[in-house]
């Protein structure tokens, strides 16, 4: 599915009264004769309307708010009418989010409290766009003074100006992490929905710190829990590995440097036939919404480019019948997905985040005015972004899911479904009951 993550509207003719711009119906031509008076072609002028603010076709977010403004947060359009919701629902993602959390986090302090300003009536979501909002209550400008002048290494503060040829210096704008408050929160509602219609349950984890990287084999994707993952500050699964990326990230932080780091995300319980073929492969979105997270740099689903040394009798994902009748894959190297569409096996995918561009140590820059300087970078900023991270990528791939559920069920399911071939996307009303809400 196409996200509209970018809206562009081309003017050339003016729009006709019929609304169907220059598509006009041809009108009957006198038969006796034919006019034409040529006048001067006018220049057209051509306007593009490019905001990038939304993700999503059917469950919309947008996002708004700046990092040291008057607050953050997000509208929901779309969400089904009925779907019990409130800020609680949120505020546990918000808080894994949330800055200040420990030594190895930025120590800027926020609470990210959210409130639920429309769309919600007697405790049910009434279909009509939810607002999210969460107020800044600890920002700093003066941190960034420093900064108005001299771009951040491989920060957005250059690209912004080569861009918009203005930007808010203070906490990087919209470039900032703050900006991911409304997508998490977004994406707990995306979550629930998920959870509730279809069982489907989405967690994700820290498997890399700088060079400390966790064995595959060593978390059962099956029978992991958030209780696992959230045991630890930085949020790996393994207790021993555990510490030894808190150590990685220690090391870096009293130097005033960061590391970079890969977050690994599940999905457990995916409904079969999400996605579509050619340009709207599930991998394809899955990889768009996880890249457009601050910081990322790479991603990879299944066997990722490992599977590039394998031969086909090595890959392919052989087919069987379990106990149930249901065909399933021996192995899954696939990552629960083929040819675009899940295939109803769990989902897995890597997505790696580079080291914090922003630290406190010397670096060479040059300022907005095209002059070579030095730049020590204060502020308060995390030295290994991936702990935080890790809800952020859950949003993401929520949100998704979400889309591409409710596209599946409007052109998929209208008619009653092919039983020998298609299976329900909705869970039995007797496990549905059985879902907390």
């Amino acid at each position: 599915m196409a996200s509209n993550l970018c809206t562009k509207h081309f003017l050339g003719a003016p729009p006709s009264s019929d609304g169907l711009g220059s598509l006009q119906s041809p009108r009957m031509l006198p038969s006796s004769s034919l006019h034409l008076h040529a006048r001067r072609s006018q220049p057209r002028r051509l306007e593009i309307q490019a905001a990038c603010n939304t993700y999503g076709t059917y469950f919309r977010v947008t996002t708004f708010g700046e990092s040291h403004g008057g607050g953050v947060g997000c509208v929901i359009d779309g969400c089904p009418p009925r779907l019990p919701l409130a800020e609680a629902d949120m505020q546990v993602d918000l808080d894994r989010r949330r800055p200040g959390q420990s030594r190895i986090t930025t120590p800027r302090k926020e609470t990210d409290t959210c409130k639920i300003a429309s769309g919600i009536a007697d405790g049910l979501t009434t279909g009509s766009p939810i607002k999210v909002e969460v107020p800044n209550t600890d920002q700093r400008g003066n941190d960034y003074s420093e900064m108005s002048q001299a771009y951040r290494p491989s920060h957005a503060d250059a690209t912004y100006d080569f861009k918009y040829g203005v930007r808010s210096v203070q906490g990087g704008g919209r470039s900032s992490a703050r900006e991911t408050i409304g997508r998490v929160a977004a994406g707990a509602v995306a979550k629930k929905i998920l959870k509730q219609y279809a069982g489907t349950e989405i967690l994700a984890y820290v498997s890399q710190v700088h060079n400390v990287v966790l064995p595959e084999n060593l978390v059962d994707h099956d029978t992991v829990t958030l209780d696992q993952i959230e045991s630890t500050i930085v949020r790996c699964p393994n207790p021993e590995y555990a510490e030894k990326m808190i150590g990685a990230i220690d090391v870096v932080r009293v130097k005033g440097d960061s590391v970079g780091g890969v977050v690994t995300c599940i999905v457990r319980n995916v409904p079969r036939g999400l996605g579509s073929p050619v340009f709207d492969k599930l991998e394809a979105e899955l990889a768009k919404a996880a890249l457009s997270l601050p910081a990322t740099k790479g991603f990879e689903f299944g066997s990722g480019f490992a599977g590039s040394f394998m031969t086909g009798s090595e890959h392919n994902d052989e087919f069987y019948m379990d106990e149930h009748g249901r065909v399933r894959t021996k192995t899954n190297r696939s990552g629960g997905i083929q040819g675009g569409i899940s295939n109803g096996e769990t989902i897995n995918m890597r997505i790696a985040f580079k080291p914090t561009s922003t630290i406190s140590r010397k670096q060479n820059t040059v300022t907005r005015d095209k002059h070579d300087t030095e730049l020590i970078a204060r502020g308060r900023h995390d030295p290994c972004v991936v702990p935080r991270a890790v809800p952020m990528v859950e949003a993401m791939v929520a949100l998704v899911l979400v889309d591409q559920l409710m596209a599946q069920y409007a052109q998929c399911m209208l008619f009653p479904i092919n039983p020998t071939l298609q299976e329900p996307l909705e869970l039995p009303q007797d496990k549905q009951a059985q879902i907390p809400l």
